[in-house]
């Protein structure tokens, strides 16, 4: 397998497997999809599509990946167990370049408390494991979990048996976020001057942010040697998160002239691809974000903008449409064509196909009767909430009746994919619940609210707002999106945007026990 220049760092995204396994950022498979082609266009070089032996989603959301995206590697997590290795393998077989990424702790505590093995045990089923994995699979990573909270010595046999075993990459995880930067660099360093067998075997960093320093840890690693960084989207991840992907990326073109290191990566496509992480998991990216953030360029002190006006430079090290940050304000109106809007969505870096564009198009249209100033921000919210129209409900009337010394009352009219037509009034302590509430009964879907979340796409009082629900179905989370310039029908379209994935599962479960009918009477 060719090695990558040694000037050139290959970014790992691990934000459909890590970046999954955060609280609340778990993603059904088209979204993971949606994230999977953003990451194509991004053109990051490694996807970890997920732990295929996981669960049955897992493993099919890696399979889709592997059938459906092409260009950057395909990547499935498994543990040192035949059986993890075996469905990583199947999982990926589609791919035309995957990776098989095999992993055990190394650390002391890891080590008595977790996997109670002896240190000469660990190395044994890391080589064994990167030689079955070598079977399926030409190119192999194994990453040593929790290392640097592990024995320098120890961790030079470790990485030492898997090259000999056959991994092209070994991975030298911050998994608790535990490090610092000058301490992770002498790790590296030590590595290279005390594994003889190094070679051209690409070392890589996998940092968490528990102390804030994930960033700033990968830095010091690539400047210390290591050749792959693993990072996720926003930097999202287990407890604190990961190392950001877009902060990394721009760290070292930014400063270039000190790390003397570049990427593959398209960073025109970092904004896009944020926003549409943050709309799929509902982990909205904070005002003061390095780089993506909605303050990331914007300047209110009278000297910065002084110093703007005059040169770019005195406060802006890097320029908005490096990372895909457009700079217009009012953009489309109530007149424009279809045409216009199109092109529009394709200057923000959304690629969109024709049913996509028709169906947001629409949006479009029915917003610029209610608003009157269509910003950026407007467009993208529209788009990225424009996969929640896929039915098979659509909300086509909302009415609400509310007042402080009465019920409030809602009434919804639905219409169903098969051409159904459905009205329900229920009242209510409030026109939120009224709403739900009649989503509820229309549809036969009883969900159990645990989250709901406002925030403004725009600003002045006619801006939209943007709601995110949280909800409980048969003991499953769902999640769900909605936005208008009426907060209780941007709630109502969240909420009927869980009810159409819970809908969609119901007619997907129903057509597999089908199936199965089907196969019994047949095999009888």
């Amino acid at each position: 397998m060719s090695q990558p220049a040694t000037d050139r760092v290959r970014i790992f995204d691990t934000t459909l497997r890590d970046g999954e396994q955060a609280p609340g950022c778990s993603m059904t498979l088209r979204e993971k999809l949606r994230v999977a082609g953003a990451l194509r266009e991004l053109k990051v070089d490694v996807i970890e599509a997920g732990f295929a032996a996981a669960s049955p989603g897992d493993f099919e959301a890696v399979q889709a990946i592997a059938s459906q995206i092409d260009g950057p590697i395909i990547c499935s997590l498994a543990r040192c167990h035949p059986g993890d290795i075996d469905r990583a393998a199947k999982a990926l077989a589609p791919a035309a370049r995957k990776r098989i990424h095999v992993f055990v702790a190394t650390s002391e505590i890891h080590r008595k408390y977790k996997l109670e093995l002896a240190t000469e045990e660990i190395i044994r089923r890391a080589a064994e494991s990167v030689r079955l994995a070598r079977e399926s699979c030409d190119d192999v990573e194994f990453s040593a979990e929790d290392a640097s909270r592990t024995e320098p010595a120890y961790l030079a046999e470790v990485v030492s048996a898997v090259i000999e075993a056959g991994a092209g990459t070994v991975n030298i995880p911050d998994t608790v976020g535990y490090t610092v930067p000058a301490e992770f660099a002498d790790l590296f360093a030590y590595l290279k001057a005390h594994v003889p067998n190094l070679g051209d075997t690409v070392l890589s960093v996998h940092c968490h942010d528990d102390l804030g320093m994930a960033v700033a840890n990968s830095l010091a690693a690539v400047s210390a040697g290591a050749r792959q960084i693993e990072c996720t989207i926003n930097g999202i991840g287990e407890r604190a998160g990961n190392c950001s992907l877009e902060e990394v990326v721009m760290a070292l073109r930014t400063r270039n002239e000190h790390f003397g290191l570049t990427t593959g990566v398209n960073t025109s496509r970092l904004y896009p691809t944020s926003r549409l992480v943050a709309s799929i998991t509902g982990m909205h990216v904070p005002r003061n974000k390095a780089v993506v953030g909605e303050n990331a360029f914007a300047h209110e002190a009278g000297i910065h903008q002084h110093g703007m006006l005059k040169h770019a430079s005195t406060y802006e090290i890097m320029r908005p449409d490096d990372v895909g940050i457009s700079r217009s304000n009012l953009v489309l109106g109530k007149h424009s064509g279809r045409h216009a809007f199109r092109e529009r969505t394709e200057d923000l870096g959304f690629s969109l196909g024709d049913e996509e564009i028709n169906r947001a198009f629409d949006e479009f249209k029915r917003l610029a009767d209610r608003k009157k100033e269509i910003f950026d921000a407007d467009i993208e919210a529209i788009i990225l909430n424009a996969d929640g129209a896929a039915g098979p409900w659509t909300l086509d009337e909302l009415h609400i009746t509310a007042g402080t010394a009465r019920a409030a009352e809602a009434e919804v009219v639905l219409s169903h994919s098969d051409g159904r037509r459905l009205e329900q009034s229920v009242t209510g302590d409030g026109p939120v619940e009224a709403a739900f509430l009649a989503l509820e009964q229309a549809t036969s879907v009883d969900l159990q609210l645990r989250n709901f979340e406002v925030r403004s796409v725009t600003i002045g009082e006619d801006a939209q707002g943007e709601v995110t629900v949280t909800v409980e179905y048969n003991g499953d989370s769902f999640r769900g999106n909605g936005i208008s310039t009426d907060i209780v029908e941007a709630g109502a379209r969240a909420y009927l945007d869980v009810i159409n994935r819970v809908s969609r599962r119901r007619q997907r479960k129903a057509a597999e026990d089908d199936g199965e009918a089907a196969g019994e009477a047949a095999s009888i």
